[in-house]
């Protein structure tokens, strides 16, 4: 075969394998996209192919990104990109040899999640600002009901009607890879379910027909950024920052100090690997030994 053929869609062929045999999601293909496509006009500036790069090109690659200040986490992403896409070259015979295979992903420093205490999370659930009934309930029951499962953002608002049993007190989530998962509901985010479902939610259809669970004011399902600024607004109105993430951060820790065991709550978060979990631990311990420190008297 060519080279000239070998080398068509390189990139596009690639994450078609990934969708197809992996199960990735679509913003984990849309990373994949983002870092290999920088990596090839880095390649092209060289005169190199996708076909034909050295471990040499990696590592100048690399460090180009290295020297524009980018986070360890950011590098270490790319690296993994880099190193599927070889492996996937030398899977499929594009090549026989596998340039990133003995390349090292940079260790990462273990960032502990940061979770806000549940006083702060209680300002931001019983906010009741000056907003029309059909919003204010709405986000009150996306924000109730991602805090009470430790959903994420594509997870809550991915949600349809037919995945919601609130007589049952569970939802059923579809998380990364498109694995499914059950998740209990907390009956304060049961109530505020019911209340949004049976009241606003019919109102913000506007005679349309979907089986998305949130919609926006035009009766379209809501998006990853709409819900973030609905989330930062009421944030910002109890005076505190809060991102989605540190939402789900803060379930899993506050699960912990209750006496959740790591088990149930990996299957709660849909963590593939219960390594994942673990952090959370960390983050326990840190803030018991704070409190240790504070409380004892021979600290």
């Amino acid at each position: 075969m060519k080279e000239k053929e070998k080398q068509k869609n390189p990139l596009g062929d690639f994450l078609a394998y990934l969708a197809a045999e992996k199960g990735l999601s679509k913003n984990t293909l849309a990373s994949y996209g983002r870092d290999l496509a920088g990596f090839f006009r880095s390649l092209e500036e060289r005169g190199v192919t996708p076909v034909s790069f050295t471990n040499g090109n990696i590592i100048e690659y690399i460090d180009e990104l290295r020297q524009k200040g980018l986070s360890t986490a950011t590098l270490a992403r790319n690296i993994s990109s880099i190193k599927g896409f070889s492996g996937y070259q030398v899977f499929s015979g594009l090549r026989v040899d596998d340039p990133a295979r003995l390349l090292e992903t940079p260790k990462l420093w273990q960032r502990l999640p940061k979770a806000l205490p549940l006083a702060e999370i209680r300002k931001v659930l019983d906010r009741k600002e000056d907003v029309l009934a059909r919003f204010r309930e709405r986000d009150g029951a996306m924000i109730e009901l991602m805090y009470s499962c430790g959903l994420r953002v594509s997870e809550l608002i991915g949600l349809k009607i037919s995945d919601v049993f609130l007589d049952a007190g569970f939802v059923r989530v579809t998380g990364k890879g498109s694995k499914e998962r059950v998740v209990p509901i907390g009956g304060r985010a049961v109530r505020r379910l019911k209340g949004y479902i049976e009241g606003p939610r019919e109102a913000n259809l506007r005679n349309r027909r979907t089986d998305f669970l949130f919609l926006t004011g035009r009766g379209t399902p809501m998006t990853r950024q709409r819900f973030w600024q609905t989330l930062k607004f009421y944030a910002s109105m109890a005076g505190i920052k809060l991102s989605p993430h540190m939402l789900r951060h803060s379930f899993a820790t506050h699960m912990l100090e209750g006496g959740a065991d790591l088990r149930s709550l990996q299957k709660m978060l849909g963590h593939s690997d219960i390594a994942t979990t673990q952090v959370y631990t960390k983050v326990s311990l840190d803030r018991a030994k704070r409190v240790y420190k504070e409380h004892h008297p021979r600290a």
